[in-house]
Protein backbone atom coordinates (compact mmCIF):
# COMPACT_ATOMS: atom_id res chain seq x y z
CA UNK A 1 0.00 0.00 0.00
CA UNK A 2 1.38 3.41 -0.77
CA UNK A 3 1.34 5.17 2.17
CA UNK A 4 3.09 9.06 3.40
CA UNK A 5 4.09 11.92 1.77
CA UNK A 6 8.03 12.60 0.56
CA UNK A 7 9.69 15.21 -0.82
CA UNK A 8 12.15 14.79 -3.64
CA UNK A 9 13.76 16.45 -6.44
CA UNK A 10 13.25 15.96 -10.40
CA UNK A 11 16.65 16.07 -11.94
CA UNK A 12 17.43 18.14 -15.43
CA UNK A 13 16.29 15.08 -17.59
CA UNK A 14 13.03 14.85 -15.29
CA UNK A 15 13.75 11.84 -13.04
CA UNK A 16 12.09 11.44 -10.35
CA UNK A 17 12.99 8.99 -7.38
CA UNK A 18 10.35 7.18 -5.83
CA UNK A 19 10.66 6.45 -1.92
CA UNK A 20 11.94 3.20 -1.47
CA UNK A 21 9.08 1.70 0.12
CA UNK A 22 7.18 2.14 -3.33
CA UNK A 23 9.65 0.70 -5.06
CA UNK A 24 8.74 -2.66 -3.93
CA UNK A 25 5.33 -2.43 -4.67
CA UNK A 26 6.19 -1.80 -8.45
CA UNK A 27 8.38 -4.52 -9.96
CA UNK A 28 6.99 -4.39 -13.13
CA UNK A 29 7.04 -0.83 -13.62
CA UNK A 30 3.98 1.64 -13.55
CA UNK A 31 1.64 3.64 -15.63
CA UNK A 32 1.87 8.06 -14.62
CA UNK A 33 -0.89 9.76 -15.97
CA UNK A 34 -2.83 12.95 -15.54
CA UNK A 35 -4.51 13.23 -12.11
CA UNK A 36 -7.48 15.08 -11.85
CA UNK A 37 -6.49 17.88 -9.72
CA UNK A 38 -3.16 19.53 -11.40
CA UNK A 39 -1.14 16.64 -10.32
CA UNK A 40 -0.27 13.12 -11.64
CA UNK A 41 -1.48 9.23 -11.21
CA UNK A 42 1.38 6.87 -10.75
CA UNK A 43 -0.76 3.35 -10.73
CA UNK A 44 0.67 -0.34 -10.77
CA UNK A 45 0.35 -2.19 -14.21
CA UNK A 46 -2.61 -4.35 -12.54
CA UNK A 47 -4.74 -1.62 -11.05
CA UNK A 48 -4.60 0.66 -14.33
CA UNK A 49 -4.96 -2.37 -16.49
CA UNK A 50 -8.21 -2.66 -14.47
CA UNK A 51 -9.17 0.93 -14.43
CA UNK A 52 -8.27 0.88 -18.61
CA UNK A 53 -10.75 -2.05 -19.23
CA UNK A 54 -13.75 -0.50 -16.89
CA UNK A 55 -12.79 3.03 -18.88
CA UNK A 56 -13.63 1.43 -22.26
CA UNK A 57 -16.67 -0.58 -21.16
CA UNK A 58 -18.34 3.42 -20.60
CA UNK A 59 -20.64 3.92 -23.32
CA UNK A 60 -18.61 6.19 -26.40
CA UNK A 61 -22.39 8.20 -26.50
CA UNK A 62 -21.41 9.57 -23.31
CA UNK A 63 -19.38 13.11 -23.67
CA UNK A 64 -17.73 12.76 -19.86
CA UNK A 65 -17.12 8.91 -20.67
CA UNK A 66 -15.23 10.03 -23.96
CA UNK A 67 -13.58 12.93 -21.70
CA UNK A 68 -12.47 10.45 -18.79
CA UNK A 69 -11.03 8.01 -21.68
CA UNK A 70 -8.94 10.99 -23.58
CA UNK A 71 -7.64 12.20 -20.17
CA UNK A 72 -6.39 8.89 -18.82
CA UNK A 73 -5.14 7.49 -22.77
CA UNK A 74 -4.10 10.47 -24.26
CA UNK A 75 -1.44 11.42 -21.00
CA UNK A 76 -0.44 8.28 -20.19
CA UNK A 77 2.78 6.36 -20.21
CA UNK A 78 4.63 3.25 -19.14
CA UNK A 79 7.13 3.67 -17.11
CA UNK A 80 10.21 1.42 -15.41
CA UNK A 81 11.84 2.38 -12.29
CA UNK A 82 15.63 1.99 -13.10
CA UNK A 83 18.53 0.76 -10.65
CA UNK A 84 18.47 4.01 -8.68
CA UNK A 85 14.80 3.74 -8.04
CA UNK A 86 13.74 6.79 -10.17
CA UNK A 87 11.28 7.25 -13.17
CA UNK A 88 11.76 9.24 -15.92
CA UNK A 89 8.54 11.79 -16.12
CA UNK A 90 7.65 12.73 -19.60
CA UNK A 91 7.88 16.99 -20.40
CA UNK A 92 4.40 17.09 -21.22
CA UNK A 93 3.62 15.42 -17.74
CA UNK A 94 5.77 17.73 -15.84
CA UNK A 95 4.31 20.75 -17.54
CA UNK A 96 0.74 19.77 -17.47
CA UNK A 97 1.10 19.72 -13.19
CA UNK A 98 3.71 22.50 -13.13
CA UNK A 99 6.64 20.15 -11.90
CA UNK A 100 10.37 21.58 -12.04
CA UNK A 101 12.99 21.32 -9.51
CA UNK A 102 10.82 19.41 -6.68
CA UNK A 103 7.76 17.29 -6.52
CA UNK A 104 6.00 15.70 -3.78
CA UNK A 105 4.86 11.75 -3.88
CA UNK A 106 1.87 11.46 -1.73
CA UNK A 107 0.47 7.57 -0.91
CA UNK A 108 -3.20 7.13 -2.03
CA UNK A 109 -3.26 3.50 -0.81
CA UNK A 110 -3.77 1.14 -4.40
CA UNK A 111 -1.70 4.10 -6.02
CA UNK A 112 0.20 7.38 -5.36
CA UNK A 113 0.38 10.76 -6.78
CA UNK A 114 3.00 13.57 -7.90
CA UNK A 115 2.36 16.69 -7.37
CA UNK A 116 4.51 20.18 -7.35
CA UNK A 117 4.97 21.35 -3.98
CA UNK A 118 2.84 24.76 -4.27
CA UNK A 119 -0.56 22.33 -5.15
CA UNK A 120 0.51 19.77 -2.90
CA UNK A 121 0.55 22.86 -0.13
CA UNK A 122 -2.93 24.16 -1.42
CA UNK A 123 -4.10 20.45 -1.03
CA UNK A 124 -2.98 20.08 2.44
CA UNK A 125 -4.72 23.24 3.46
CA UNK A 126 -7.75 21.73 1.95
CA UNK A 127 -7.09 18.40 4.24
CA UNK A 128 -6.19 20.66 7.49
CA UNK A 129 -10.00 21.58 6.77
CA UNK A 130 -11.64 18.78 6.24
Amino acid sequence: MFLGQYEHTIDDKGRLTIPARYRDLLPDGAYVTQGFDRNLIVLPPALYEQLSKRISSLSLTEPSARLLRRLMFSSAEKVDVDKSGRILIPLFLRQNASLEAAAMVVGSGDFFEIWSPAEWAGQSAKLKDA
